[in-house]
């Protein structure tokens, strides 16, 4: 009997020590959630004044994207896509979901596909259902973390910054014949929406085609004075892109994670939760089984009283 309540207080204990932990975990990411929140709303205006640069840019020179039907005919053509994942388990099916969705829109893509994957649990997933994988970058554990993250997806993704370059009517470039242009780059990862549920979507980065820059041609420009574009058309226009590039790939990232801790938050309430049912239901065993042997304790008293008093009840005298 004391073994038992011996064990089951053992059991207690370490469930209370991990509840402790589940909770921690818990805090940590709802901070979280608000920090990669907060920062995408701060790059949204960022985004905005990019957008406009790009706008007076393409209304003052001319500008001519990288093709599709140019890149297609090209026998390098690659469609490229960056999967963001996570690093860390406990999230859900955070990485099924993200990874699940990007296998089946990658189905539909011809050309030489290329993908990379931000975080070791999609990598995994995507090596699996057999994608060509170029690269593994760690998922940033902070805001900050993100900014060189982006830097080395940009550098050592040679491909996306080639294709990125605008090309003028008749312009050349001595090092295409050796480097894979892209025809296609698209970004792959979880948007949170209300409360902890999230979607998964997908970007289309590249190519910066007519589509892309009529648009940003046709915005309308917030306040009555005339812009004027500083230091050189194109030079600035390589800029501006390289920005949009930039805080595409931040945003996106931005988001997963948001998501990311959206996803564990909500995996460490239901943690949470299974605790304490455990809890409540070991807490009952226990205090049965800890009564149970107190009666016996009470039976095994009064049966020794009662025999001990029978022992020295006195005879009767004649």
């Amino acid at each position: 009997m004391s073994d038992t309540t011996a064990s089951l207080r053992r059991k207690i204990d370490s469930a209370g020590d991990l509840q402790s932990v589940v909770r921690t975990m818990k805090a940590l990411a709802a901070a979280s959630i608000g920090q990669y929140e907060e920062s995408v709303r701060a790059l949204s205006d960022y985004y905005r004044t990019v957008e406009l640069g790009l706008c007076v840019c393409f209304r003052e020179i001319e500008f001519e994207a990288v093709r599709p039907e140019q890149s297609v005919t090209n026998s390098g053509t690659a469609v490229g896509a960056i999967v963001f994942g996570s690093d860390q388990g406990l999230v859900g099916q955070f990485n099924e979901v993200v990874a699940d969705y990007a296998i089946k829109t990658l189905a539909a893509q011809s050309g030489n596909l290329q993908v990379w994957a931000v975080g070791e649990r999609v990598h995994s997933r995507l090596a699996d259902a057999g994608l060509p994988l170029m690269g593994l970058f760690n998922v940033p554990n902070s805001v900050k973390a993100i900014t060189p993250l982006v830097g080395r997806i940009l550098v050592e993704s040679e491909v996306i910054q080639f294709a990125s370059l605008p090309v003028q009517t008749g312009a050349t470039d001595e090092m295409s014949a050796n480097r894979t242009q892209v025809a296609e780059l698209h970004l792959f990862y979880n948007r949170p929406k209300s409360g902890a549920v999230y979607e998964p979507v997908s970007h289309r980065l590249l190519p910066l085609d007519e589509n892309w820059r009529r648009r940003l041609a046709e915005l309308d420009w917030p306040t009555g004075n005339l812009p004027e574009v500083i230091g050189g058309g194109i030079t600035t226009l390589r800029a501006l892109i390289s920005e949009y590039l930039f805080v595409s790939l931040f945003r996106a990232c931005a988001e997963s994670l948001a998501s990311e801790n959206a996803s564990r938050l909500a995996a460490m309430e239901r943690a949470d939760k299974n605790i304490d049912e455990l809890l409540d239901n070991f807490h009952g065993v226990y205090h049965r089984l800890r009564q149970s042997g107190i009666d016996e304790e009470l039976f095994d008293v009064i049966s020794g009283y009662e025999a001990l008093s029978k022992t020295k009840k006195p005879r009767r005298t004649e």
